[in-house]
């Protein structure tokens, strides 16, 4: 069984640190490559991409691509690796603008969100950009087995966002359809990215699957903290406003448990705020106190850990090394991190 490392107690953080120095040559080639790929002769494009794209970020995603066939024994310099890793970050980029239009935000990354500068409409025009920066990426890699995990990857993405749009602001939406909607909109990518990692090295056995399961567990993870700290993390860390979903009516883990498990008053609260977005001042503090209440983040959190676990049996299959000991290190962070 895997051993689940505690939220509490005095120990050093987990990071990304060892993970981006091990693939820091690979992620510099991967940076190159996504400004090469950027340009285009309608100026605003690039202007906008770069807004979002060069912006800074984990770069989690391309990581795992880069991370992924590096463990499988694939070479840091093959350019295959490097345009995958680019299109994996090339999709998700997408996904973030249309994303923000929808949820009319304001803010990523501590920045003004795109919308909120150029407008939906440039926004919107700019993802379908970089969608098919995307696919022209992935057939100049030449392997139709990958095309087929990406594009199934990118149509996924799309069916969870429409999933969550006709769940919106539904206060009946069941923890089961929650989890369709963050394995689709998110898990799916990350199972992609590392997937394609083991496809690129020549894997399609035992390695491919196990790096699937690795990624999409840890996509899930991922997801779930995102959305316990929501209400429980600190702006400056979260580079967005907190209490974001709550304004919005978004249907997350805490608020589905903390619905289940109120009162008939604290079920009505949640019907006006979330359903009707009847939101008045002190609401959010009300949100975040019922949420710790009923242990909304604490189950958050412990079922993060949970598919934590999972991710890192997946890579059981796999030798001792530096490289796998710095996977690991990312399951910890994803769960532990405090942005």
């Amino acid at each position: 069984m895997a051993t689940v490392v505690s939220l509490e107690g005095k120990r050093k953080a987990p990071t990304l640190d060892p993970l981006l120095a091990l693939c820091a040559d690979s992620m510099a080639q991967v940076d190159r490559e996504i400004r090469v790929r950027m340009r285009s002769p309608v100026a605003l494009i690039p202007e906008l991409a770069t807004h979002l794209v060069g912006a800074g970020g984990k770069r989690l995603r391309p990581l795992l691509t880069v991370a992924a066939a590096r463990l499988c024994g694939h070479a840091s310099t093959d350019e295959r690796a490097i345009k995958l890793a680019t299109c994996v970050e090339f999709i998700h980029s997408a996904t973030l603008l249309h994303d923000d239009v929808v949820d009319v935000s304001a803010l990523r990354r501590g920045k003004p969100t795109a919308n909120s500068v150029w407008g939906d409409k440039a926004s919107v025009l700019v993802g379908d950009f970089l969608f098919t920066r995307a696919f022209e990426l992935m057939v100049e890699v030449g392997s139709l087995d990958i095309l087929g995990v990406l594009s199934r990857a990118s149509s996924t993405i799309a069916e969870g966002e429409v999933l969550q749009l006709t769940s919106q602001r539904d206060i009946s939406t069941p923890e089961a359809t929650y989890l369709e909607v963050i394995k689709a909109k998110t898990a799916k990518l990350f199972a992609a990215a590392a997937e394609v990692g083991a496809m690129v090295a020549g894997r399609d056995g035992p390695e491919r699957v196990a790096l699937e399961s690795f990624g999409m567990n840890l996509g899930i993870a991922f997801q779930l903290v995102d959305d316990a700290l929501d209400y429980s993390g600190r702006e400056a860390q979260l580079g967005k406003t907190v209490g974001d979903d709550f304004r919005e009516g978004k249907l997350t883990l805490p608020v589905i448990l903390a619905f289940l498990r109120g009162r008939a008053s604290e079920r009505e609260f949640w019907k006006r705020t979330i359903e009707t977005l009847d939101q008045q001042a002190g609401d959010l503090e009300r949100a975040q106190s019922l949420i710790d209440r009923h242990g909304a983040l604490a189950d958050t959190f412990e079922r993060a850990r949970h598919y934590g676990a999972m991710a890192r049996d997946a890579l059981g299959l796999f030798p001792d090394s530096d490289l796998k000991a710095a996977l690991l290190e990312a399951v910890d962070f994803a769960i532990d991190r405090a942005h």
